[in-house]
């Protein structure tokens, strides 16, 4: 694997991971009951995007180092 191919590889995990993440803990404005006027009642209260980047940072770490072993050392 070359280092633009395994920084493709990677960018593509870790979009996909970050997708996987973004529910996690996430309430809504009516489920907590404080609703903003003019918003969504839907829309996220506080949506932690800096700890959910962080984890889709190492989560994606760890996934890529697998497709990597499996990539080298397996040939697939």
């Amino acid at each position: 694997m070359t280092i633009g191919g395994g920084l493709a590889v990677y960018f593509v995990i870790w979009w996909t991971v970050l997708f996987a993440v973004l529910p996690f803990g996430v309430r809504s404005q009516a489920e907590s009951g404080e609703v903003e006027k003019g918003t969504e009642p839907g829309a996220p209260v506080l949506p932690g995007l800096v700890k959910k980047a962080i984890a889709t940072t190492i989560l994606a770490g760890i996934v890529f180092g697998i497709v990597w072993f499996a990539w080298t050392q397996l040939e697939i």
